[in-house]
């Protein structure tokens, strides 16, 4: 049985924004790769707080960490420097092609700020018309109005009013439509994720990064990474552009960095950046030292020797057990997708009967776009982890077959 209500949830009773569709279950505590519930019953979460939790859950140097920091200091304000943060952003600058570092709270607050920063470059550079923004059908950067703006989704723009200015979204993979855009006087920056996670889990093909990324130069347009589900290890990389060696000018960093605390950023190479002087862009709570301390102990396990072969080893593992079941079970599933750890199995049958079904076997997913059920589990996942997974999946595509043939 689950927990008894409180007086509070007897008084009201349902108190929160009917912004979500929550699945009626509490989960009360969480170790590694595993969330219990409040029944007491375990499941494997290849969620993972929707890419958030990279190092599973309560990982002990991530615990250690907030720990001492709770007990030294929690906020100061960015009136005053913050050596976690000089830190953090200098070992980002080190391990990327980035120069400057603004910490956010968010993915959506660190696209902001890349919005921001490609606009006040051109604007600074005396191109002040330079604004419009090309983004891409099935993208996801966010909830804030300028993002959903970007993203282009009618459903989440519904509602709002007009949307915010200066975006153009184009058809995914329509190579004429953005040669024709890039040439234009009117546009500053491209903005693209290398793996569209909430759209599917669609990988953009290698020689399209290296085009655009060539292209952009030709026409002196920026080029902006959304790596906020993608990066800090997710693909077996500590960004996934760095697998085929095409850099951004800007890109937005959030998610796996803060290991399950808030915490974004936006990285640019130093001319990029240059136009953000003070007063142009500000944060209250964006890093603040604890977020820091945590951002730096993730990058203490994610940079350490080795780890980020053993998630491209878990990828290979992971990748194999997949196209196992697709042979399988090609009547429920049609193809696999993504990179790394960020994985997708576009279905056949309704993607919410694969997570609902899954579930009832002890195995967490999460939906995506087009269909499309995406499998990200912590980047500690071992082999046992996914072999456990896999014969969760079996269990479903058996449930799944039987319910299908009594239905005929």
């Amino acid at each position: 049985m689950g927990q008894a209500a409180t007086a509070e949830q007897t008084l009201y009773p349902n108190p929160l924004y009917g912004t979500y569709a929550r699945t009626p279950q509490t989960f009360v505590r969480g170790e590694g790769v595993w969330l219990f519930d409040d029944e007491g019953r375990r499941y494997l979460d290849f969620v993972a707080g929707i890419a958030v939790n990279a190092l599973g859950h309560c990982h002990p140097h991530l615990v250690e960490t907030m720990k001492a920091q709770a007990e030294t200091l929690w906020h100061t304000s960015n009136l005053f420097q913050i050596d976690g943060g000089q830190k953090l952003a200098a070992r980002l600058c080190a391990a990327t092609f980035a120069d400057k570092v603004f910490f956010t709270n968010s993915g959506a607050e660190a696209l902001e700020c890349a919005i921001k920063t490609a606009r006040r470059y051109h604007f600074t550079e005396g191109a002040p018309e330079r604004s419009t923004i090309i983004t891409f059908e099935g993208a996801f950067h966010g909830r804030t109005l300028a993002t959903i703006a970007a993203g282009g989704n009618p459903a989440y723009l519904e509602g709002f009013g007009p949307p915010a200015a200066g975006f153009e979204n184009l058809a995914f993979g329509d190579h004429d439509a953005l040669n024709a855009a890039l040439a234009r006087p009117d546009v500053a920056a491209v903005l693209i994720e290398p793996v569209q996670g909430e759209g599917g889990v669609r990988s953009v093909p290698d020689q399209c990064l290296i085009g655009l990324r060539e292209a952009c130069d030709r026409h002196g347009v920026l080029l902006i990474f959304d790596e906020v589900q993608t990066g800090v290890g997710r693909t077996g990389y500590l960004f996934a552009h760095q697998r085929i060696g095409v850099e951004p000018d800007i890109m937005a960093v959030a998610k796996g960095i803060g290991g399950g605390f808030p915490l974004g950023a936006c990285l640019a190479r130093e001319e990029v950046a240059a136009g953000m002087v003070p007063g142009t862009h500000g944060t209250t709570y964006g890093g603040n030292p604890m977020a820091m301390a945590i951002g730096n102990a993730v990058l203490d396990i994610v940079l350490d020797e080795g780890f980020l072969e053993s998630v491209r080893e878990r990828a290979r593992d992971l990748t194999q057990s997949l196209s196992g079941l697709l042979d399988l079970h090609p009547e429920l599933f049609e193809e696999i997708r993504g990179e790394g750890l960020l994985r997708g199995l576009k279905c056949k049958v309704p993607v919410k009967d694969v997570v609902t079904e899954a579930r009832n076997q002890g195995l967490l997913l999460v939906a995506a776009g087009d269909n499309t059920v995406r499998l990200l589990p912590p980047l500690i996942v071992t082999s046992a982890d996914i072999a456990y997974a896999m014969d969760a999946l079996e269990a479903t595509a058996r449930v799944l077959d039987d319910r299908s043939a009594a239905s005929a």
